[in-house]
């Protein structure tokens, strides 16, 4: 190829402004003395290393080493060489390159993504000239029937691909394109006897990038005997990759950076409707799944190094749109900024939202969103009888792997609290089962010392655990003085599984007869489920009590008692006020009173073992 001239490469240079150029990619900033930052787009960071100096046309990542010109960072970024960068830059700005031969060269024999960046947009143009056509009348009136006229289409380029199966390929061809840069662009496909038009009969819509160029399609078929399917994409060309590309996120750039807030929608006419209401840092994903590329876009324009971005999916209220949102939950550790999910109850998606409700209902669904942690555990938990102790279970066990995976554990510790809210439970118990792994209980008990201690150790220092583990102690060796409060205790006081197990021995050997207590231990040992369980009560049994010299361990005893049961009614209130919580309007006012009446019986008892228990060991230190 022809060297293009120097003074001309210079002149490229000159008009192409490299805060202009490089800001098509990345949100700058000032950072003081004139220069700008932001997030470099050849390594994921999230604090900005990244600076340009418009006064000295340089960029510089402070964070991978890389700088360079403008030209530089065209090559880099679009993987052009250095005669492509020329070329392409020289086209945006109307720079006329002269060769060393001494003639000027026509664009279209410059590098290939520069002929299919041109032949994308001249099939653009001619998809919006197609739309005034007579045949496209049936597109014209999808548009109307979803609340959009024509300035709408005209501005988010919206055009028709006619039926005709070589309308687009012949009039490429006249411009001066040959099939296989149209087959590369993805213009049209291949068959024996030539290519035809992949388009045909559809609405369509261009793909754009940040720079606003087009880089593909996205199409929605019209008429009922298209065998085709619903919605029909360009395939996977050096210049489109569907998991990178972002409907709308050339429109909706500036708005993202401004407001650090990008909305994730489902569809083009979504993107149309939100932008139209207002919101206008609506995008969409092309054809697949919300995914990393996406992410590492929009980290880029949300600037979110401190983390004060938001990310809004929104998806359709029913079954379908329910599992979107999950899969995007998988992807939300990868944002630094809080990602959210705006869910219309009667499922509509923001098109159909503001054809029945307007702007204000688009806006509305926005602003009403909800934390994705939130939307995801709630989405799971509406899934379970929660008016069932079983219910409350199976719903803990399916949300604490969500609570597990939080890496903020300031955030996984608010969730505790609100998960155990929602349940109804005890917010100890949720912590124990959500620091629980996979493989295993957190709440497993360590060996315990031999001989007089004051307090027993427990593992993980859990007070739930070790109340029902001193607990299980006073009992197996206080079994006469403490008939009254075995009869008394549920199973439920103990949310330990292992603990449970040793209660459940005890509750089945029945209550002990005066002087009998070691045929009892025996009966108990007996009705253990297995050899873990018996461990377990041997070594409660053997295991002496904190309580000084001879004096009697009944009042201990008796206080660890009255501490178990105030835990038990603790989280009996727990579900009472999970379900007061959870009533809605149409609640009567009787069944709301019961409930608080209920409240204020528990609320007593509560107050009273925990007075007795205070009384009798906790005051003292046990």
């Amino acid at each position: 190829m022809a060297r293009i001239r120097a003074e001309d490469i210079a002149e490229v240079r000159e008009r192409a402004r490299i805060d202009e150029v490089v800001g098509q990619t990345v949100a700058l900033k000032p950072a003081g003395g004139g220069s700008l930052k932001g997030l470099c787009p050849f390594h994921d960071e999230r604090s900005p290393s990244f600076q340009v100096s418009p006064a000295k046309g340089l960029w510089y990542c402070f964070g991978c080493g890389e700088g360079g010109d403008t030209i530089d960072f065209v090559m880099r970024t679009e993987a052009l060489s250095f005669a492509e960068a020329i070329e392409r830059l020289a086209e945006k700005y109307r720079v006329e390159l002269r060769y060393e031969e001494g003639t000027s060269v026509p664009h279209r024999q410059g590098g290939q993504r520069t002929r299919l960046l041109q032949a994308n947009a001249a099939a653009a143009a001619f998809f919006v000239d197609a739309l005034q056509s007579a045949e496209a009348q049936i597109g014209r009136d999808f548009l109307t029937g979803r609340g959009f006229d024509a300035a709408a289409a005209e501005h988010f380029g919206v055009g028709f691909a006619p039926r005709s199966w070589d309308a687009l390929t012949g009039h490429l061809r006249r411009a001066g394109f040959n099939d296989a840069e149209l087959l590369a662009a993805g213009l049209v496909a291949q068959r024996d006897r030539g290519v035809y038009d992949r388009f045909r009969g559809r609405l369509v819509w261009p793909i754009r990038e940040l720079s606003g160029e087009v880089v593909g399609f996205g199409a929605r078929k019209l008429h009922d005997d298209d065998q085709g399917p619903k919605y029909l994409n360009t395939p996977e060309t050096a210049l489109y990759k569907k998991s990178h590309v972002l409907y709308g996120v050339d429109l909706a750039r500036k708005s993202i950076g401004n407001a650090h807030r990008a909305v994730i929608v489902e569809g083009y006419t979504d993107v149309m409707a939100c932008h139209l209401a207002g919101v206008t840092g609506a995008v969409a994903t092309c054809g697949t799944a919300f995914g990393e590329g996406h992410v590492k876009v929009l980290r880029r324009l949300l600037m979110d190094d401190n983390a004060t971005g938001e990310v809004i999916f929104t998806f359709d209220g029913d079954a379908a749109g329910q599992r979107a949102a999950m899969r995007a939950f998988e992807t939300d550790q990868a944002f630094v900024a809080q990602t959210f999910v705006a869910v219309q109850p009667d499922g509509l998606d923001p098109c159909d939202l503001r054809l029945s409700g307007g702007d204000e209902a688009v806006r509305a669904l926005v602003d009403g969103r909800v934390p994705m942690f939130e939307f995801a555990i709630r989405s799971t938990l509406a899934t379970f009888d929660l008016t069932t102790a079983e219910g409350q279970v199976a719903a803990l066990r399916a949300t604490a792997p969500m609570l597990r995976s939080m890496r903020d554990v300031s955030l996984r510790d608010t969730y505790v609290r609100r998960l155990a809210g929602w349940l109804g439970l005890d917010a100890a118990a949720v912590q124990r089962q959500v620091r629980q792994g996979p493989g295993g209980s957190a709440g497993a008990a360590r060996p315990m010392p031999r001989g007089d201690v004051r307090v027993p150790a427990v593992s993980g220092g859990d007070v739930d655990t070790r109340v029902e583990r001193l607990a299980l102690q006073v009992m197996l060796q206080l079994p006469v003085e403490l008939q009254d409060w075995i009869a008394l205790t549920e199973e439920t006081a103990f949310t330990d599984a292992a603990c449970a197990a040793v209660f459940r021995a005890v509750r089945a050997a029945g209550p002990a007869a005066e002087g009998g207590e070691r045929g009892w231990l025996d009966e108990v040992l007996a009705q253990a489920e297995n050899d873990q369980v018996r461990s377990e009560v041997r070594r409660w049994a053997v295991l002496g009590l904190p309580v000084a010299g001879d004096a009697d361990p009944t009042p201990y005893a008796e206080g660890v008692m009255a501490r178990l049961a105030s835990l038990d009614v603790g989280r009996r209130i727990g579900l009472l006020k999970g379900r007061l919580a959870r009533m809605g309007a149409q609640e009567t006012p009787e069944a709301v009173a019961d409930v608080l009446r209920q409240l204020m019986v528990l609320e007593a008892y509560r107050r009273e073992m925990l007075e007795l228990a205070m009384g009798e060991v906790w005051a003292s230190g046990q």
